[in-house]
């Protein structure tokens, strides 16, 4: 009898580890949705860099593009992680402040100025240097 309650002590024990082990790797999963952006829509923007922020888990754009009345706009795009653009051969001066650039977007589902990078092209010649 002494081993069915260990028995039953033991599963509930596993059973409390699992569960708890499964909702820690719920908030890492939801961290790479991709649930804020409309994927079956592209934007393409053409404007200057504001600022360009080498981080993780993702990397940004802040890009101003004229808007209506020639208005400056700032759009936030979100970028991978430095370390996969990295092996793309981007790095932390890859993008200069003023610099003038396009890219496409999957545009933010809620309206707002922002999305994530789809495909990125430089403004005038690049370096090679870089």
């Amino acid at each position: 009898m002494w081993y069915a309650k260990k028995s039953r002590l033991i599963a509930v024990a596993l059973g409390s580890a699992c569960v708890a082990a499964m909702g820690g790797a719920a908030p890492a999963a939801a961290h790479h949705s991709f649930a804020l952006f409309d994927t079956t829509k592209s934007v393409t923007l053409e404007g200057t860099v504001k600022r360009f922020e080498w981080t993780n888990p993702h990397s940004w754009i802040f890009l101003d593009v004229p808007g209506p009345q020639n208005a400056s706009e700032e759009w936030t795009i979100e970028l991978p992680a430095a370390g996969a653009l990295a092996r793309e051969g981007w790095n932390a001066n890859y993008l200069k402040t003023g610099e003038k650039i396009v890219v496409r977007i999957n545009p933010l589902k809620n309206g707002q100025k922002g999305g994530s990078l789809e495909s990125f092209t430089p403004g005038p010649p690049r370096a090679q240097s870089r």
